[in-house]
């Protein structure tokens, strides 16, 4: 089968496209011949092998995955013999985060605990942009964040993956919301409901003075201290992604500064696929439209994790693996 070869860490050009082994189903395992996958902070990282705790958990001087890609959606060619919720012909979608990755090639082998049904009204493009992102969103403004009416919602990182699905999550919640990206998402941002948007390259949200009910940042790049001043009391700070200094500096010292003011500073724990029937429904009812850069064709994959990296993508990147 073709797929993208990771071989050593190092730039997404450094790519291979070549062939590897077809996989075969284990007895809790479903085939699935992928149809889309689409592109996240997880690939641009595995690649590289940047930040340093990536190589933790994926290797120190060589990649344990030599198939990147996390968001696939597709079809069930096989099913092992102990496998009850899912039958061949089947059409499903999953992050495969907890499963050794493999979204970027012909076909993955997937435990059938963490797959979940494709919704019938959207295309299998669609399918593979709500996963990931799709998850982050609702673990973090509605399980963690625990998101109520009448609050005052700030999403850093808004055009991206994370935000806006965030945006349409929260819609049926009755907040006000405020987006924070780049300029050029900023007319995407206002189209999916942000009350206000701020392009951060001229607005530091930290410094404006405005107080916020809870915060979801994708790109952590200030200090405690400085996103604390903008919770307002008994404020929720949520973080996923940016700067790891950051991340484990409110790791470190987030409950520190709750004992003290209130405040709840903390890093999101993902817990991949956990809650994804949550988002079929809220696609099947036609409250949750994907924002799709793309698709793609297959042999673009590595300039587009590259693209990735820039922050220059308005949604998610999708691929088409089989046209």
């Amino acid at each position: 089968m073709k797929a993208i070869l990771l071989k050593e860490y190092g730039l997404p050009s450094d790519l291979e496209i070549g062939e590897a082994v077809k996989p075969v189903p284990g007895d809790n395992e479903v085939l699935v011949r992928i149809h889309s996958a689409s592109i996240n902070d997880t690939d641009w990282g595995l690649v590289r092998g940047k930040p340093f705790v990536i190589r933790l958990f994926f290797g120190l001087k060589k990649p344990k995955i030599n198939i990147p890609g996390i968001d696939v959606s597709g079809k069930i060619e096989a099913v092992g013999d102990n496998v009850s919720s899912f039958n061949i012909g089947d059409e499903v979608y999953c992050d495969l985060s907890d499963c050794g990755c493999g979204g970027f090639a012909e076909y993955v082998c997937v435990p059938e605990n963490q797959l979940s049904k494709k919704p019938s009204n959207i295309s299998f493009n669609n399918a593979a942009t709500l996963p990931h992102a799709g998850i982050l969103a609702l673990q973090g403004l509605v399980d963690k964040g625990k998101v109520k009416s009448g609050q005052h919602v700030l999403i850093n990182g808004a055009g991206g993956g994370v935000g806006t699905l965030g945006i349409q999550i929260l819609k049926s919640y009755g907040v006000t919301v405020t987006g924070v990206d780049s300029d050029e998402k900023l007319d995407l941002m206002k189209s999916l409901g942000y009350d206000s948007v701020m392009d951060y390259k001229k607005t530091d949200f930290t410094d404006t003075g405005e107080k916020y009910d809870l915060i979801l940042d994708t790109k952590s790049y200030r200090s405690v201290f400085k996103v604390a001043r903008s919770l307002k009391r008994n404020g929720t700070y949520i973080t996923m992604g940016g700067s790891m200094y950051r991340l484990l500096e409110i790791a470190a010292l987030g409950w520190l500064v709750s004992l003290f003011t209130g405040k709840k500073l903390s890093v999101l724990i993902h817990e991949p696929n956990r809650g994804l029937d949550r988002i079929s429904e809220l696609v099947e009812k036609g409250q949750i439209k994907p924002v799709i850069d793309g698709p793609y064709g297959f042999n673009k994959i590595p300039e587009l994790i590259q693209y990735f990296g820039e922050g220059k993508h308005l949604g998610k990147i999708v691929v088409e693996i089989e046209k």
